[in-house]
């Protein structure tokens, strides 16, 4: 398989990965009836269609013979609030319901992103490649950590509520 066709199925199959994170993000938003949870997957769905918009570009630059464009990508990544994150979510969701089964899903669903963009700018053979992914992998890093941050919290609380602590 030559470079360019390489590099261009990674934008690919990005593309469907980033497809999918938006349908998984955005079915969440209508389907919970916690105002939290559907602002953070609102937020995360919305970030997707920025990863798609910018993939999307790579992918035509590709497309036309060009190769990857790593300018205009800042790398200040909107931040969802912290109250958001954590002490509403956490306050309004059962450790063991639909809500917290979402965002656990999420979290391995944003780590499978960070694996797979991490491991393209490790393989990369350029060094605009590199740093797209790597740019692509520290963005989803901070998807991930946010949920992981959310994740941990539900389930101390669920421990806690189920006095899951280990005895004296």
């Amino acid at each position: 398989m030559a470079e360019d066709d390489r590099v261009l199925d990674i934008v690919k199959n990005a593309l469907l990965l980033e497809h999918k994170g938006k349908a998984l993000y955005e079915s969440v938003v209508k389907t919970t009836e916690v105002a939290a949870v559907k602002d953070l997957f609102g937020w995360l769905a919305e970030e997707e269609v920025k990863h798609i918009a910018f993939l999307a570009k790579q992918f035509r630059r590709l497309s036309r013979g060009e190769n990857l464009d790593a300018s205009g990508m800042e790398e200040g990544h909107a931040q969802v609030t912290e109250s958001v994150l954590t002490l509403e979510i956490v306050q309004n969701v059962s450790g063991a319901g639909y809500e917290a089964a979402v965002i656990s899903a999420a979290l391995e669903f944003e780590k499978r992103a960070v694996a797979y963009y991490s491991e393209q700018a490790e393989q990369a053979g350029s060094d605009a490649e590199k740093e797209v992914f790597g740019w692509l992998s520290r963005w989803e890093v901070t998807h991930m950590e946010m949920l992981a941050k959310v994740d941990d919290e539900l389930k101390q609380d669920i421990w806690f509520d189920n006095q899951f602590w280990p005895l004296d």
